[in-house]
């Protein structure tokens, strides 16, 4: 139980940061106006008591999954999150999409895994020197491949099985990942602002997703829940 204290604490912490404005009145999605204070100058002011506890029950519930061997993916791909993103997956080496969502990620894992290994079978092949043997124009082409399946794979080498939940950075925007996860009822975590519907996720935490400082104090407080055991269960790919 999150004492009222810290709930305050937390509160004027993210005010400061402006995780309390939302959108436009006439971008506000019906479902989400329980979430919101007031409107002011036409904007939605987002009611940072019931965020604070939205995200004091997102980081319980990774943890939570993590200590159950559960293995999360990241998705964030657009341009402002997946800044942040990617350096904070990398260091607490989480699986994350940060470029473009493929279509069948989930849906069809087993290609996806195969793709994957073929990426780090190259990429070992460059590391070591194998690919001296080929002649300069073949050694374009495993560069072109290589480059092509990082630009689409490269976050989630750590992926040995289908995650088991997803944390996504604004589910409007990643709709293409939220329907593969409802289609095989994989839970989400996501922050969400106030033009979208929270309904759609099992643990939303409402908040401003257009802001750097709010992505960046959102996701040090979801991604680095993380206890220090997801590193023996996300193991590279072999």
């Amino acid at each position: 139980m999150i004492k009222k204290a810290d709930v305050e604490k937390q509160v004027k912490e993210m005010f400061a940061l402006g995780l309390h404005l939302g959108h436009k009145k006439s971008r506000v999605h019906p479902k989400a106006r329980p979430f919101i204070h007031s409107f002011v100058n036409g904007t939605s002011i987002i009611d940072l008591s019931q965020t604070a506890k939205q995200l004091n029950l997102a980081v319980t519930y990774i943890k939570e999954q993590i200590a159950n061997d559960k293995i999360p993916l990241v998705v964030a791909t657009k341009k402002i999150s997946a800044k942040i993103v990617t350096p904070m997956a990398i260091e607490n080496k989480i699986p994350f999409i940060a470029n473009k969502w493929m279509s069948g990620l989930l849906t069809n894992f087993d290609s996806v895994i195969k793709n994957v290994k073929t990426m780090l079978k190259l990429q070992e092949g460059q590391t070591n020197g194998d690919w001296s043997k080929f002649v300069k124009h073949e050694q374009f082409k495993l560069k072109k491949q290589l480059l092509r399946l990082k630009r689409f794979y490269g976050g989630i080498e750590l992926l040995t099985r289908r995650p088991d939940f997803l944390i996504i950075l604004d589910p409007k925007h990643e709709k293409n990942a939220l329907r593969e996860a409802k289609q095989l009822n994989i839970p989400v975590v996501a922050i969400t602002d106030t033009n979208t519907d929270p309904n759609l996720i099992q643990y939303p935490v409402i908040a401003n997703d257009d802001s750097v400082a709010c992505i960046e104090y959102l996701l040090k407080k979801l991604l680095v829940s993380k206890p220090v055991e997801m590193e023996k269960k996300t193991e590279t790919v072999k």
